[in-house]
C-alpha cells in the first residue's frame, strides 16, 4: 500500500507539470510564474522550497540525536525567512529582475562583481539541488528493490519532467500539492502516531535522558552556527529570491513570507518531537536520519505510512525542483551570456537572453541540461553534508555582505562589493583548508573579511554614479505607487 501511494504521488507530479505547461508563455511566466502569485500560493510555495530533506528527514534525525534541541536547524531557517520577508522581500520584489546577480548590477552598475557572484550562486544552487536529489535514495531504495543510483535517477527524472514543462508555474502548483502532503504527513499522521508509539509524553520522558528535553543540548556554538549558516543563507540564496520574485506585490512578499516562516518554525518543532519519540521507541538505529522512514514504516498503519513517506519525498522534491530552476536561471541569464560575450557574441544577443522576451524553449533546454548534471553529481557525491556545507559557506561568506550592503547602505560602491566578495571567498576557502570543511571558523572568517573590505573600499572609492542610483530608486518608488 505504501508503494502504491508513492507511485500515485510521483505520477501526479508529472500530470500537474503537464497541466501547468499551458501557463508558461513567456520567459517571465517560466522563470518567476509571471510575478502573479497571491498570498495563498506564495506562502505554500515558499514554505515548501525551504523545507527540504535536511529539514524533514534531517530534522527528525537531529531530534533523534539531541531531542527537542534538534529543532534549531529548522528554526534558524524560519528566522532567516522571517527577516528576509519583513525587511528585504518587498524591495527585492519591486526590482523586477530574475537573479541576485542582476540585482547587484542594477544596484552598483558594474558587471565585474555581478559576474563573479553568478558563478558562486550557480555552484550554490547546484549543490543545494544535489543534496536534495541524493536524499531520494533514503526513501526510494527502501520502498523499491533498486540500488542507490537508480533511486536517485528515478527522483531526478520526475523532477526534471515536471519542472521542464511549465517552469516556475509547474513548480508552484506541485509545491502546493507537496505542501499539503507535508502538512498532513507530519502534523496529522507521523507526529501523533510517534507520540502514541512512545507511550505519550510521559512514557517518552521516562525512557530518555533529561538532556533530550533541554533546548540547549545541541550545544551553544552549534546552535549559533545554525543561525549564521542557514539563517543568513535564507537572505541571499537564488532559490529563495526567485520565489520572492513570483509575488504579486511587495505586500504579498512580506506577509506571505512571514506566514511561511511561522509554518516552518512549527514544522521544525514537530520534527524534533518526532525524532525524540523515535529515540524512545527505536533506540538502536545506527544512522539518525533513518528515524523518519523507520517510524513511518513500523509505527504508522499501511497506507497512512505511504502518505508520510510521500511527505518526505515532497520535501526533497520541492527543494530540488526550486534549486534546479534557480541554477538553470542563473546559467541562462548570468553565466552563459557572460561567457558568450567573452567569446565574441554581440551585446544584443547577450542581453536578449536576460530579457523578458527570451525564448521559453531555450529555458526548457537549460532546465533539462542542468537537471541531468545535478542528477549525475548526486550519484557521485559521497557526502551531502560536505557539499551542503561548502555551498552555504561560500554563499554566506562570499556574497552576504555585498548583497545586503547594497540593499541597506547607499554609500556601498561597486568596487567595495567586488573586493568584499573576493575577500570573503578567499578567506572562507582558506579557513576550510586550515580548519577543515566542517569547521565553524571558515564562515566567520569569510564574513568578517568581507565586511571589513566592503566598508573600507566603499569609503575610499567614488560613490555610485547618480544615473545608476536614480534607476535603482525609480524601481523602488514604482512599487510604492
Amino acid at each position: 500500500m505504501n508503494v502504491l501511494v508513492i507511485v500515485l504521488y510521483l505520477a501526479a507530479m508529472v500530470v500537474i507539470g503537464l497541466w501547468a505547461a499551458r501557463r508558461a508563455h513567456t520567459a517571465t511566466d517560466y522563470r518567476v510564474a509571471g510575478r502573479r502569485l497571491g498570498a495563498g500560493l506564495y506562502t505554500s510555495t515558499m514554505a515548501a522550497v525551504v523545507l527540504g530533506g535536511a529539514s524533514t528527514v534531517g530534522g527528525v534525525g537531529l531530534g533523534y540525536q539531541y531531542g527537542i534541541s534538534g529543532m534549531w536547524l529548522v528554526v534558524a531557517i524560519a528566522t532567516g525567512l522571517a527577516v528576509l520577508s519583513l525587511f528585504f522581500a518587498p524591495r527585492i520584489q519591486s526590482l523586477k529582475v530574475f537573479t541576485v546577480s542582476q540585482m547587484l548590477q542594477l544596484r552598483y552598475g558594474a558587471r565585474g562583481g555581478a559576474t563573479a557572484s553568478s558563478f558562486v550562486m550557480l555552484a550554490y544552487t547546484v549543490m543545494i539541488a544535489v543534496t536534495s536529489t541524493a536524499a531520494y535514495a533514503s526513501i526510494f531504495s527502501v520502498l523499491f528493490p533498486i540500488s542507490r543510483p537508480w533511486a536517485i535517477l528515478l527522483g531526478g527524472v520526475v523532477v526534471i519532467a515536471y519542472s521542464v514543462l511549465g517552469g516556475m508555474w509547474s513548480i508552484t502548483l506541485t509545491d502546493l500539492m507537496q505542501f499539503v502532503f507535508m502538512t498532513i504527513g507530519i502534523f496529522a499522521i507521523l507526529l501523533p502516531f510517534s507520540l502514541a508509539a512512545g507511550g505519550g509524553w510521559s512514557g517518552i520522558t521516562e525512557r530518555l535522558d533529561a538532556s533530550y528535553f533541554s533546548a540547549g543540548s545541541m550545544g551553544f556554538q552549534a546552535i549559533v552556527t545554525q543561525f549564521v549558516v542557514y539563517g543568513f543563507g535564507m537572505l541571499i540564496g537564488q532559490d529563495i529570491w526567485q520565489r520572492v520574485f513570483t509575488a504579486r506585490s511587495p505586500k504579498v512578499a512580506r506577509w506571505g513570507g512571514l506566514a511561511a516562516a511561522g509554518y516552518v518554525a512549527v514544522y521544525g518543532v514537530a520534527g524534533a518531537l518526532i525524532g525524540t519519540a523515535a529515540a524512545a521507541v527505536l533506540p538502536t538505529l545506527e544512522v539518525p536520519e533513518e528515524a523518519f522512514a523507520a517510524m513511518a514504516q513500523y509505527h504508522v498503519p499501511a497506507g497512512l505510512g505511504g502518505v508520510v513517506l510521500a511527505a518526505g519525498v515532497a520535501a526533497m522534491m520541492s527543494t530540488a525542483s526550486g534549486a534546479t530552476i534557480a541554477a538553470a536561471t542563473v546559467a541562462r541569464v548570468d553565466v552563459v551570456p557572460t561567457l558568450r560575450g567573452l567569446f565574441g557574441a554581440s551585446p544584443e544577443d547577450v542581453e536578449r537572453a536576460r530579457s523578458e522576451e527570451a525564448s521559453v524553449t531555450k529555458d526548457r533546454v537549460y532546465v533539462v541540461v542542468v537537471g541531468l548534471v545535478i542528477t549525475a553529481l548526486s550519484m557521485l557525491v559521497s557526502s551531502t553534508v560536505v557539499a551542503l556545507t561548502i555551498a552555504y559557506d561560500l554563499l554566506v561568506g562570499g556574497l552576504l555582505v555585498a548583497v545586503l550592503g547594497g540593499l541597506v547602505w547607499r554609500r556601498g560602491t561597486a568596487a567595495g562589493a567586488m573586493w568584499s566578495m573576493a575577500a570573503g571567498v578567499v578567506a572562507t576557502v582558506a579557513g576550510m583548508l586550515a580548519f577543515g570543511v566542517l569547521a565553524n571558523a571558515p564562515i566567520y572568517l569569510g564574513l568578517v573579511s568581507s565586511a571589513v573590505v566592503f566598508v573600507v573600499v566603499s569609503l575610499v572609492t567614488r560613490p555610485t554614479p547618480p544615473q545608476i542610483s536614480e534607476e535603482w530608486n525609480r524601481r523602488i518608488q514604482e512599487s510604492k505607487a
